[in-house]
């Protein structure tokens, strides 16, 4: 039961650490506006995903979704990425005029459309917290709770670690290709979600 308990919160630590839109976007948001605005982001990501979690776990007890269905939503999920890589793209300066808004929508529908998290909830985590409902009263939404703890512990780090680099980021020459870099990196995601979705598909 312990060891369970561990698991989950390290799972939440890796998750949080794994380069993905979430962490690109707190980056973005960091260079733009600052820390404490990131702190926007990360709420509304940790919220967002704690919802995905509980519907994850009620629609794999009660639906038994196939993993057809998420793969199919990261390809929705990728246009997403795609649209908003280009935003980034454009910014070569850190003025007011040239920020990416991340709107309250824009963000929850970036993250409920990654197929990847939904799958990752229902193939890693669900199971294991189903295991731990065997031994503790609402084991699950315990271990669900500790993974999403280990996440807003280490996208806390994340952020602040990265904004120590902020003035070094965001002087004028090196603005431009740090944009650029984020871009590449929504598409990056967006092109691997396509792919991973493709390669089921065609198995």
């Amino acid at each position: 039961m312990i060891h369970e308990l561990i698991v989950a919160g390290l799972l939440g630590l890796i998750g949080g650490v794994i380069p993905g839109p979430v962490i690109t976007a707190i980056f973005t948001e960091i260079l733009q506006a600052g820390l404490p605005k990131s702190m926007r982001i990360i709420f509304i990501a940790l919220i967002t995903e704690t919802i995905v979690a509980v519907i994850s776990l009620v629609l794999f007890a009660a639906l038994d979704l196939p993993e057809s269905f998420f793969r199919g939503l990261s390809i929705l999920g990728a246009v997403i990425l795609v649209w908003i890589s280009l935003s980034i793209w454009k910014i070569r300066s850190l003025d007011t005029g040239q920020k990416v808004r991340f709107s309250l929508w824009k963000i929850i529908i970036m993250i409920l459309s990654n197929g990847v998290l939904w799958t990752y909830w229902i193939t890693i985590c669900i199971p294991k917290a189903i295991l731990l409902n065997d031994h503790i009263h609402l084991g699950a939404y315990l271990f669900m709770g500790l993974v999403q703890l280990g996440w807003l512990v280490s996208t806390l780090l994340m952020a602040f670690t990265f904004s120590r680099f902020r003035k070094v980021l965001s002087r004028p020459r090196v603005v431009p290709v740090v944009f650029k870099v984020f871009a590449l990196a929504f598409v990056y995601f967006a092109f691997d979600m396509v792919y991973k979705s493709i390669l089921f598909f065609i198995k």
